[in-house]
């Protein structure tokens, strides 16, 4: 018996070293893989970018696990519009690569102003001189429109593509609420803070109305115009196209009728196509380079004179990190913000600052705190606003305060309109289910809060909340009115929360100028006279590759990635109820969502 547990008690010694050995080999094998993926790409001759456009494209790709970076080094699911622009741009300047092939057609946009973006960076490489193809078994709308810049279109035999127009039907939840006994109380300020309806009426107001259809027929207007000149169409001719869409594609012969593509073909063909670009034998393979490759080949623009640097702020604004697996996607942290900012500000060596905002607003109260952080800022360097797919409501108020703003053409903007939505339960809780409240307080409002959530009898409760997003909307209109010239009864003129399309924010001066990143990087080195001689560093710097191995995070992503596909229309609505109960009071934020496919 002795022998017995001395054999044992050595075997499991045994197991519990092999496993640690075999742990730290694991860890030195990753690290040397990961280190390995990670080193500068050499582009061969005679080589093609490949473009998989199947994934989700926002403003900076989410940082992921280095074991799910190698684990998809083919490709990302999620793509960071900030590395498809530098890679199209190094693959302009490199002699090797001879042409760009987009693979694919069901990206999905986080904004109208995303997919416009990549098309103008693919737009631009094209004066190069250099060619783009694109192929797909499938184009949805977005992506359709991003792939018409190409030189050639090809459809898959069987293929399709939605070319129907923009739109589509917003959720409204106040019928569920009223069978179950709740009451969703808002307060707010201005005929368009439309935020609140989804779940305080039962169909859109007159004003929202207004102001979607305006800035969607505007979008609408862009891309046809877009499209019209790259396949030598006229406007007209394909807003016909998109009115008839379901009756007029019977067949994908039907589509090369219309001029939407030059040719359908099976897969195996478009190889041969592209090899005789390249000047290819038959037997030839092709020297192909994938998005996650091309972020690490090394640009040939070199750094040179000062700095300037491009601080990322997009998502939701937040008092703090919204928690719970399913609270996935970037988020603008008060608090974090406020940090990176006033650090820029300290350093010398960082001459302008340009600030990249993409954002549908949130917290006005972080909101506010990040527009003061920024004018400290500007007291000590020019600051020049750069406008992504949104920079509305919160994300104006971040940006108001700039020297300078710049905004894509089809950004949304605006919504300068402040909310309060406090859910109430007193139907639900004490007629439904029995429940019934009583206790003490020192003082008249000792219960305000229950009050609001559990009490019929709230009446001066929410006019206190009222006076609470009224006195929220003034410091709105006069942060507005400070950082653009105007006065405050201007402001309120065009603010009440109504979303501007940029074309349309331009001329009543919420904006300064229509433009790319480029723009607003030129405007920041003239306003700190910098000349020609300049270099622009991205901020705050992603995480090495050792940190992420290291840090523990609880993302959720991949059971949110799921429940994304499972609920599909229903995943925003769900999530926003969760989300609701962990955000700030007081919000300024855009009431609907923008994703476009």
């Amino acid at each position: 018996m002795k022998d017995f547990f001395k054999y044992t008690l050595a075997t499991m010694c045994g197991i519990v070293l092999l496993s640690i050995v075999s742990g730290i080999l694991f860890m030195i094998s990753m690290v040397g893989i990961i280190a390995g993926s990670s080193a500068t790409t050499k582009v061969k001759d005679n080589s093609v970018f490949v473009i998989k456009m199947n994934g989700t494209i926002q403003e900076q790709a989410d940082e992921g696990s280095p074991l799910s970076m190698l684990l998809s080094q083919a490709d990302m699911d999620e793509m960071g519009l900030d590395d498809i622009i530098a890679s199209i741009s190094k693959a302009k300047e490199n002699d090797n690569i001879k042409g760009i092939y987009l693979e694919g057609g069901i990206a999905s946009f986080d904004a109208p102003a995303t997919a416009q973006q990549m098309r103008d960076a693919l737009k631009d490489f094209k004066q190069s001189g250099k060619w783009i193809i694109a192929y797909a078994d499938q184009y949805l709308q977005t992506s359709y429109y991003v792939a018409s810049v190409a030189d050639s279109i090809f459809l898959n035999k069987t293929g399709l593509i939605d070319f129907k127009g923009l739109g589509g039907k917003g959720y409204y939840l106040t019928g569920l609420y009223e069978k179950v006994g709740v009451k969703y109380q808002a307060t707010r300020v201005g005929k368009y803070k439309s935020a609140v309806e989804s779940v305080t009426r039962k169909d859109m107001s007159e004003a929202d109305r207004e102001q979607r259809m305006a800035f969607t027929n505007g979008v609408w207007q862009h891309m046809l115009a877009d499209m019209a000149e790259s396949r030598k169409l006229t406007v007209e001719q394909l807003d016909q196209l998109a009115n008839d869409s379901i009756m007029a594609f019977a067949s994908t012969d039907d589509y090369l009728k219309a001029r939407l593509v030059d040719r359908v073909m099976y897969p195996e063909e478009i190889k041969r196509i592209i090899k005789a670009k390249l000047e290819l034998d038959e037997d030839d393979d092709i020297e192909q380079l994938t998005l996650t490759e091309m972020i690490n080949v090394e640009s040939k623009k070199k750094e040179k004179g000062e700095k300037i640097a491009i601080y990322y702020a997009y998502g939701e604004i937040v008092d703090q990190t919204l928690r719970g697996g399913f609270a996935s996607g970037h988020s603008i942290v008060g608090g974090e913000t406020v940090k990176d900012l006033n650090e820029l500000a300290d350093d010398e060596d960082v001459k302008a600052v340009v600030i990249r905002v993409n954002s549908p607003g949130g917290s006005a109260v972080a909101s506010e705190q990040i527009w003061h952080a920024i004018e400290l800022l500007k007291e000590k360097k020019p600051v020049v606003v750069s406008m992504g797919g949104l920079a509305a409501s919160g994300g104006y108020m971040i940006s108001a305060g700039a020297n300078y703003i710049i905004a894509e053409p089809t950004t949304l903007t605006g919504s300068i309109g402040i909310f309060g939505l406090i859910p109430n339960f007193s139907v639900l809780v004490t007629e439904k289910l029995g429940v019934t409240f009583d206790g003490v307080k020192t003082n008249r409002f000792g219960d305000y809060e229950d009050n609001l959530v559990f009490s019929k009898d709230n009446a001066v409760e929410i006019q206190n909340m009222q006076g609470y997003v009224d006195r929220g909307y003034e410091t709105f209109l006069n942060i507005v009115a400070k950082g653009r010239g105007m006065t405050r009864d201007a402001v309120h003129e065009i603010a009440q929360g109504r979303v501007w399309l940029a074309t349309d924010a331009l001329p009543i001066k919420l904006v300064d100028q229509l433009g790319s990143l480029d723009y607003a990087v030129k405007k920041a080195a003239e306003l700190a006279n910098l000349g020609d001689e300049y270099h622009t560093t991205p901020y705050p710097a992603k995480s090495s590759w050792m940190s992420q191995l290291f840090e523990q995070e609880d993302k959720g992503s991949y059971l949110d990635s799921e429940l994304r596909t499972i609920l599909g229309d229903l995943y925003q609505p769900i999530m926003e109820m969760r989300l609701d109960q962990q955000r700030n009071r007081l919000q300024a934020r855009l009431p609907f969502s923008t994703v476009t496919k």
